[in-house]
């Protein structure tokens, strides 16, 4: 199988997306991320949206209308739940083969 040359995602866009699963806004997201993160993962504003603006371009994610017009929300897209899904795969893999080789020592 071959590799997306978008993978590996690093943690903070893994969890960006993972925040994305249902619409949100930026504060929302930085807050999901702390969560999912169990506060590991940290966002500065600067920092998430510089990482919207690539998920933007990749069409990992796309803006959602309200009718708040001075939030801009943002859901993730097929092909951002589909890299999400590869990059998940990917980490039980490396699990999986971690387990094994440790049960061995």
């Amino acid at each position: 199988m071959n590799r997306d040359k978008n993978l590996p995602l690093t943690e903070t866009v893994y969890y960006i997306l993972l925040s994305l699963i249902e619409p949100a806004h930026g504060y929302v997201i930085m807050q999901k991320v702390e969560e999912f993160s169990d506060g590991q993962v940290r966002l500065a504003a600067g920092t998430l949206y510089g990482a919207i603006e690539n998920l933007l371009k990749l069409k990992y994610i796309q803006p959602v209308s309200t009718e708040d017009k001075r939030r801009k929300v943002y859901h993730i897209t097929p092909k951002g739940q589909e890299i999400l899904q590869m990059d998940m795969q990917r980490m039980e893999h490396m699990i999986n083969v971690t387990k094994q080789a440790l049960a061995k020592m």
